[in-house]
Order: C-alpha cells, then sequence, then structure tokens
C-alpha cells in the first residue's frame, strides 16, 4: 500500500517553483513524448495561485517549446482548490487533505480522469488517463521541489 503525505494547507503547499518530468502515451498508436520543464505557483491578485508551465515537449522525435496556465483557486477549505483553465473555465476540484485525490474532468466527447498523489513535502505526481473517440493517453507528470 502506498504511503501518502497529508497536505492541511494545498495552495500554501505548491507555492514555490517544481522541476517537471511528464511522459505521455499513446495507448491507440503506441507513440510516447516528454516534456521536461518548471512549473511556478505565485500569487495571484484576487487571492489563489497562478500555475505556469514552461519547458520543451518531445513528440515523434521533434521538441518544441510548451507552456500552460492554470489558476489554483482557494476552496472552501485550506485543503482545498478550485483549478482553472488560464481563461476562469472550470477544470476540476482538488483536496489533498488525505495526500491523494482522483479528479475526473469531460472534456467535449472525452473523459479525463487525475489522480494526485503527494509522497512527500517535496514530491507529487499526476497521472491522467484521457479517453474517448479522439484520445487514448497516459500522462504521468512528477514534480519535484526546486529551492
Amino acid at each position: 500500500m502506498d504511503a501518502y503525505w497529508p497536505v492541511p494547507d494545498l495552495l500554501a503547499h505548491l507555492a514555490g517553483r517544481w522541476r517537471v518530468e511528464r511522459s505521455v502515451r499513446d495507448l491507440a498508436g503506441g507513440d510516447e513524448g516528454h516534456f521536461t520543464g518548471t512549473t511556478v505557483f505565485a500569487p495571484r491578485d484576487g487571492g489563489g495561485l497562478l500555475h505556469e508551465e514552461s519547458g520543451t515537449f518531445t513528440w515523434r522525435g521533434t521538441a518544441r517549446p510548451a507552456t500552460r496556465t492554470l489558476l489554483f483557486l482557494p476552496g472552501p477549505a485550506p485543503g482545498r482548490a478550485d483549478v482553472r483553465f488560464a481563461d476562469g473555465r472550470p477544470f476540476h476540484e482538488l483536496d489533498l487533505t488525505t495526500g491523494r485525490y482522483v479528479a475526473d474532468h469531460p472534456c467535449a466527447a472525452d473523459s479525463y480522469r487525475g489522480e494526485f498523489t503527494v509522497r512527500d513535502a517535496g514530491h507529487w505526481r499526476t497521472v491522467w488517463r484521457v479517453g474517448g473517440p479522439a484520445k487514448d493517453l497516459v500522462l504521468r507528470t512528477d514534480y519535484a521541489r526546486e529551492g
């Protein structure tokens, strides 16, 4: 059985800079990709954190710059957050008070299911399983605190 690291204050825990390693596997076609970069969780005006990810994504032998921005807004309790896309659309809720959480996100005809696990104060992981008529993917992301 895996041991998880409970997070009593989610936004305080995530604040700062994280090294990111992500693998992307296309289960239908067999292709594999890899992202390496950094995620910074910085305070945002109005509360919560601005999640800014940047790095290099390599797919089918071609490396390209890649970025992603999300909003982590305060949830109903300190261990919870409301995760939104950069434009404010809802993405998923997140509750790491037990150190583990499963989130669902419907996207058109595809469905996304994410499992979040916290190993210790400096390491956490997300595993997204994406399925539907357009996609059959597994995205595994490991985060390690910098500094």
